[in-house]
């Protein structure tokens, strides 16, 4: 086949593209062209000056004489450590407030004299004269079982030492007598509607045994009875009187009697214990 030579169109073709050709010509005969729409007039514009007018006489603002206040800077270390969420606290500093003491890391004798002056502290408010003893809630009010404990031990084994025979079974009797009394005792104003804590009645019961360890101590020291009874009536009574407002503080005015007598029966108890010891 040549250059030249021409292959005819199929019927159909040639008349799909008579139609395009047919629509082609219609739509560039009938489009309409739309005017073209007048430019709007320009609007005039008001020129705005930069420098205010002269106020009138009665509106003219004296200068003021007090001085412009002075905000103090923060330090750049200090905006640095601040989140960006703390920046209305940057002149609050936590170190101000000042931090707990470590104790765990402290010298043993740091401890050991802490815990002592504490003990000491808390036997002046509950044993000796003071302004707070008819407020328990106030005397007491850093208590601690360290000085309760070693008062009961150390009755213990002043009544195991004056004993003559069974040493060891004197200490033991001593020992439970006292612990379980200031517990039952404990519960006892708790149940009659007493407005303490469980850990500091029995602190301040442990403390009130100080008069009769010392009473105690005095009688293994000296062995004639009526002597015995004269310091034990005083320890007792000294006692009795530490123990005292701190019971009836803690419970209602018309329960009073059945708060206090236990505490007292068992004071007594434990003075005839200290002059039946032989």
């Amino acid at each position: 086949m040549s250059y030249g030579d021409t292959i005819p169109l199929h019927p159909s073709s040639q008349s799909d593209i008579d139609e395009v050709e047919n629509l082609i010509n219609a739509g560039a005969h009938s489009a309409t062209v739309l005017p073209v729409r007048p430019p709007s007039p320009s609007r005039a514009s008001i020129t705005v000056s930069h420098s205010p007018f002269p106020l009138p006489p009665y509106q003219k603002v004296p200068p003021s004489s007090s001085p412009t206040p002075v905000v103090p800077s923060v330090p750049a270390a200090a905006a640095a450590a601040t989140a960006p969420g703390e920046s209305s606290r940057i002149g609050i500093s936590t170190d101000a407030l000042g931090s707990p003491p470590d104790t765990l890391t402290e010298p043993v004798w740091d401890t050991v004299k802490r815990d002592l002056t504490r003990i000491v502290s808390n036997l002046k408010l509950v044993v000796f004269p003071n302004p707070y003893r008819e407020d328990p809630g106030r005397a007491l009010r850093d208590w601690e079982l360290w000085g309760p404990f070693f008062f009961i031990v150390f009755l213990g084994l002043t009544l195991s030492w004056s004993a003559s025979v069974k040493k060891s079974e004197v200490f033991a009797v001593a020992f439970a007598v006292l612990a379980s009394g200031a517990i039952i005792l404990t519960l006892n104003v708790l149940l009659l509607g007493g407005h303490i804590i469980f850990f500091q009645s029995l602190s301040l019961l442990g403390y009130c045994l100080f008069p009769l360890a010392v009473g105690a101590l005095v009688c293994m020291l000296e062995g004639n009875v009526i002597i015995k009874i004269v310091v034990v009536s005083v320890t007792l009574a000294w006692g009795c009187w530490a123990a005292y407002p701190f019971v009836s503080a803690a419970v209602n005015p018309r329960r009073k009697a059945l708060a206090l007598y236990p505490v007292f029966l068992m004071y007594i108890s434990v003075g005839f214990f200290i002059i039946a010891i032989d």
